[in-house]
């Protein structure tokens, strides 16, 4: 924004009473009278402190009132983002910070302008809530650029690139390129077998390598190819049209893969290309901590979830766990969408963030006197792009549609669709582009979770959605057209805890206004609820299943043999039935409402067998009795009545037996004779001369 805006209208000022939201002045413009904007309507429906005079020219004439405001020095809080730049440059000497939020496009350009007050009040009051901080990595690239491609398209690329980047040029099958006049990037021939890294640490396998011949004249020649080469660079140009190198290689940090047929692509990748030198940050998308991770016990598979759903591969199993190479995440949140323990939990920003912004936004919503609020989740870029279109060019937003931003539609997992439901959300539209239809499955299947519960519940049908669309006027049409549902009172229980302790907080609301609140739902195979069931007659109270329990649902009695579960702490993993040596043990998906589900139950319990010699208890009565039947009398250690009388001793009196009775040591040797002494010696001499 050229910076004489800022200046040319200083002389021109308007005072204003401010209004604060959170302790941050709120200013409004209503863009030129475009908009129908009471300052005293908005502060009676965000009951914010103090008054407010609403500006119509905030970015122009009235530019001075923003500075004025800024020299208090408590933050502010604009409701425009078009002009950001613009003031942000204003304030550049203040002191003050500054958030920015859109009514325009989001609430007021639409023809439901006048009932939008209540979307008003709630996208303030959610704009005044500080976002936590994300953690972030540093990516570094030295400009090592490989070209990969395999025509006269792949070395004009490399040619342009080479005035800034140190390029490479590989070409796969090569159709028949001429020579360049003057050789300005080295020129090699090979195909990408295997390909990994991340911008700045990229590491290939070629084979079929060969340089090209420098006695090249018609077409490029190469010299005799060789296997197995492999080479590093920091960024790549895939102009080849073949599949990408990567799994989800769109979200892969330094590797472009523009269609090679389409000129405009190619030159736009090359652009982006020229930028991708120097060090870069990047967020630290997941937060992984592994000790909750149910994957793997005793190299048992359990829960494999997040493995399942990776688009870019970034997910590998490691042991007990699995690993994340933050590297490599491209940040689309499906791990944390399907990750029952909360193990992968997303951070751009957290779970307990995005509840906060829920609770704030439909709170503020109802309090402002809205009804039935239908909340559309989009993202950042094409999500607002849609809805600045149809703002501009149709009729915008329905009054009770309330958009929710979030950094990808594919982080949502039933614990959002749960929390949003269970603050008031009447209805919940996810909208994404088709670009991310691959992605939606995890999406998809925590929707199905999520409808499976209202189902059950007695809420009924027709509270999700999702809407796969770029066109902006099938996106009004779909909007236009939501079916009528009845409202949900929304609950005011703070976010605290972690993704399964707010998941539960909001299965508790749902339940408690439910219209048929049955107390146990079942659940579809696969779901992060449920119950074990047990064989009773065949379990010996080995135990095993509780060794392998990674979240504490199974528990054993240190002063009985006794198995017992917490149903709530069971997400369904099935590393107890793959750990089973009887294969007693079966899932049972569902949703426990009752207090039941809070307090372990004993699912099996034995009175512990005696030991036949001191009468200490140990093991129980079944195993023992199970090991006598199976080995008495039939293995070779236990032959006779006498030896089988072992196995039912405890571990001490075992070892004291078997040391005095060593006759059936199969390690005892001959008895080791008696040492001679000579009192032995002259004994048996004057022995030997009184019988002379």
């Amino acid at each position: 924004m050229p910076k004489q805006h800022s200046v040319a209208f200083a002389n021109v000022r308007v005072h204003c009473s401010a209004m604060e939201i959170d302790r941050k002045t709120v200013l409004l413009c209503d863009c030129e009278g475009t908009m129908p904007l009471d300052g005293k309507a908005v502060a009676r429906a965000c009951t914010a402190a103090g008054a407010t005079t609403v500006d119509s020219r905030l970015c122009r004439a009235q530019l001075e009132n923003l500075v004025d405001a800024a020299r208090s020095g408590h933050p502010l809080l604009v409701a425009c983002t078009q002009e950001e730049t613009l003031f942000a440059e204003a304030l550049a000497d203040s002191s003050a910070s500054t958030t920015f939020t859109n009514i325009r496009e989001r609430a007021l350009w639409s023809s439901e302008a006048g009932r939008a007050l209540p979307k008003v009040a709630a996208l303030l009051a959610e704009a005044a809530l500080d976002a936590p901080p994300t953690p972030a990595l540093t990516l570094k690239s030295e400009g090592l650029c490989l070209v990969y491609g395999r025509d006269e398209t792949a070395l004009s690329a490399a040619q342009q690139l080479s005035e800034r980047l140190d390029v490479t040029l590989l070409l796969s099958k090569p159709d028949d390129v001429i020579p360049p006049r003057v050789t300005r990037v080295p020129i090699y021939r090979g195909t990408v077998m295997a390909a990994k890294g991340h911008l700045g640490a990229f590491e290939l396998t070629v084979d079929d390598y060969a340089p090209a011949l420098p006695s090249s004249r018609a077409a490029v020649r190469f010299e005799p190819p060789r296997r197995g080469a492999t080479t590093r660079c920091d960024v790549i140009l895939d102009l080849t049209g073949d599949p990408p190198l990567f799994a989800g290689g769109e979200r892969r940090d330094g590797y472009l893969r523009p269609d090679p047929r389409n000129s405009a692509a190619v030159q736009k990748a090359l652009f982006d290309a020229l930028g991708l030198i120097g060090e870069f940050e990047k967020p630290r998308y997941i937060d992984f901590k592994s000790e909750l991770c149910a994957h793997s016990r005793s190299r048992k598979i359990g829960c494999t979830r997040c493995l399942d759903v990776c688009p870019t591969s970034a997910i590998t199993p490691a042991g007990d766990s699995v690993a994340i190479d933050t590297y490599v995440c491209g940040g689309c949140g499906a791990c944390h969408s399907v990750c029952p323990t909360g193990a992968a939990a997303y951070a751009m920003p957290p779970i307990e963030f995005l509840a906060t912004r829920l609770r704030t936004l439909l709170a503020a919503y109802a309090k402002a006197g809205g009804e039935k609020p239908a909340l559309l989740i989009h993202d950042p870029r094409k999500g607002d792009e849609l809805i600045s279109a149809m703002a501009r060019f149709g009729k915008g937003l329905p009054a009770r549609v309330v958009p929710f931003a979030v950094n990808e539609v594919t982080q949502l997992g039933f614990d959002f669709l749960a929390l949003a439901l269970a603050y008031g959300a009447a209805q919940v539209i996810v909208l994404a582009h088709p670009e991310k239809q691959p992605e939606l499955a995890a999406l998809a299947g925590q929707i199905g979770l999520a409808e499976t519960i209202l189902q059950g519940l007695g809420y009924g049908g027709g509270r999700l959605h999702v809407l796969i669309e770029a066109d902006p006027d099938a996106v009004e049409r779909a909007l236009y057209s939501l079916p009528d549902v009845l409202p949900i009172d929304g609950g005011s229980f703070l976010p605290l805890g972690d993704k399964r302790g707010l998941t539960r907080l909001a299965l508790a609301h749902l339940h408690e206004r439910a219209p048929e609140p049955h107390d146990v739902v079942p659940l579809p195979p696969g779901a992060p609820f449920g119950t074990v069931a047990i064989k009773t007659e065949g379990c010996t109270l080995c135990l095993a299943c509780v060794g392998a329990c990674p979240t504490g649902a199974l528990l054993d009695n240190a002063d009985m043999p006794q198995l017992r579960f917490q149903e709530e702490a069971c997400v369904q993993c099935g590393l107890c039935r793959a750990t089973c040596p009887e294969k007693v043990v079966s899932l049972v998906p569902r949703v426990d409402f009752t207090a039941a589900a809070r307090n372990a139950i004993v699912l099996k319990e034995e009175p512990p067998f005696l030991c036949i010699n001191c009468g200490k208890p140990f093991g129980t009565k079944s195993s023992i009795e199970r090991i006598v039947a199976q080995l008495g009398g039939k293995h070779s250690m236990f032959a006779d009545a006498e030896r089988t009388r072992l196995i039912q001793m405890c571990e001490d009196c075992r070892v004291v037996v078997q040391i005095k009775d060593r006759s059936g040591d199969p390690f005892a040797g001959r008895p080791r004779p008696k040492p001679r002494t000579t009192d032995d010696y002259l004994r048996e001499r004057a022995q030997r001369d009184g019988d002379k």
